[in-house]
């Protein structure tokens, strides 16, 4: 019975499971399985669940309301302070401000026995040093908000790798299947002409071997295909056991030009933005480290009552609501060379910021050129590829004639075989390799 229990227990937890994915966002994911899934959909689906993607996106988010509260911070800032302050008295009385006598507070710092304060306050400090952070901030807003286009080309690319890996793997698949098929009719061949005496014993063993092995190799590409679509689907669906087919590779293979793709590089490239953001941050916070030598500014305007009675008007009709302003300038004179010491720190980081982006930018050439050199040499052996896939059909297709003509072997066949299930696996692997290469240029060029 508790073994029993312990079954209902599991079952329950699994469907407890399954429906809380289902209220999480599967209702509201549903695929329509008649179709294939789109490269875009799956970019579009992978943007809405990839945790470190969502991370960026908060950061950036994050960085722009920074870049908010240090341009709010230069502008004046406005409170309404009230407070009530009660005294005991020491038993004498004094002229308190006030007309007439009036009790005098035990403690001196207080003004009276009863004070009451109610005012509107305007504070407002100038210096150099608070436009400086402010640059920072903004610097950092344009900085995260690159990060967060290098974060979306980086899923971008691993989304397109996994879209056709799940493409490639399903073909290979495929392959496997009819290769296996082919294998199993060879066998059956040999073993009616052994039947018949045409052929050695040596035949059906080897076109038995022969089926054996694609059996295993169908088994393991079915397996292989099976994880591919399941890391797609983790970043793609709440329950990664949802169906889908992804489209085949397309049949286009047009490439723009060196020039243009410089072009698009050049214009739009989240890795230099993001440099170039981090050296105009380095230079404001060596800015904002000098400005410690100059003083700063403060003002400060109360307008309100602060009087031993809360009204406006006090005894014998003295007024009680007023206004006073304030200033204050703070130059500062020593502080032990601690703004000596910062200001040769934010250099050092300037400094070293300036190589990143040299780094970056001769990175960026280099990818472009491989990346380039890649869908140039992917583009150019397709047609190879698809002239030995033509020459492997029609190998295999003369030596199974020849075999049957008791003109060559079995070895010869299964040979020939092996031959054309490598050159159609490699034109496979050569669509994916173009179209992953293409999509590698879009995803430098900003176009995907």
């Amino acid at each position: 019975m508790a073994r029993r229990l312990s079954f209902i227990s599991k079952d329950f937890l699994a469907f407890a499971l399954l429906s809380s994915l289902g209220a999480s966002g599967l209702a509201q994911q549903v695929l329509d399985v008649s179709r294939p899934l789109t490269l875009d959909e799956a970019i579009k689906r992978a943007q809405a669940n990839e945790p470190a993607f969502a991370a960026a996106v908060a950061a950036q988010k994050s960085a722009h309301i920074d870049s908010y509260l240090a341009k709010a911070a230069l502008l004046p800032s406005v409170t309404y302070h009230n407070q009530m302050l009660y005294t005991q008295p020491n038993g004498q009385t004094n002229q308190g401000g006030q007309v007439g006598a009036q009790a005098s507070p035990v403690f001196i710092a207080n003004n009276a026995v009863r004070e009451y304060t109610s005012q509107g306050v305007v504070s407002e400090t100038i210096g150099v040093k608070q436009f400086a952070e402010a640059k920072v901030a903004a610097a950092n807003a344009a900085r995260a908000t690159a990060e967060l286009e290098v974060a979306r080309r980086g899923l971008v690319s691993a989304v397109v790798t996994l879209y056709y890996s799940v493409s490639t793997a399903q073909v290979k698949a495929q392959l496997q299947a009819d290769a296996l098929a082919e294998a199993s009719a060879f066998a059956r061949v040999t073993q009616q002409r052994e039947a018949a005496r045409e052929v050695a014993h040596a035949d059906a063993i080897k076109a038995q071997l022969q089926m054996q092995q694609r059996q295993r190799d169908s088994s393991d590409a079915s397996v292989a295909a099976e994880k591919a679509r399941l890391e797609l689907a983790v970043l793609l669906f709440p329950d990664p056991r949802t169906s889908y087919t992804t489209e085949p590779p397309s049949s286009s293979v047009v490439l723009p030009t060196r020039e243009e793709v410089n072009q698009l590089a050049a214009k739009n490239n989240p890795e230099i933005r993001s440099a170039l953001a981090d050296v105009v941050a380095a230079n404001a916070s060596v800015k904002s480290a000098k400005a410690a030598y100059l003083p700063d500014l403060g003002m400060n305007f109360a307008y309100g009552i602060d009087a031993p009675q809360f009204a406006k008007h006090g005894p014998d009709d003295v007024r009680n609501l007023g206004y006073s302003i304030g200033a204050t300038l703070d130059i500062p004179v020593w502080d032990w060379f601690a703004t000596q010491k910062k200001i040769k720190q934010s250099e050092i980081q300037r400094d070293a910021v300036k190589v990143s982006l040299t780094a970056a930018q001769r990175r960026l050439i280099a990818n472009l050129e491989e990346g380039y050199a890649e869908a140039v040499a992917a583009r150019d052996q397709l047609d190879l590829l698809e002239e030995s896939v033509r020459t492997a059909d029609e190998s295999l297709k003369l030596t199974k004639l020849r075999y049957e003509a008791g003109e060559s072997t079995a070895l010869e066949v299964v040979d020939a075989q092996n031959s054309d299930l490598a050159t159609r696996t490699a034109r496979a692997d050569g669509l994916v390799r173009f179209e992953t290469a293409r999509a590698a240029l879009q995803v430098l060029t900003g176009s995907l």
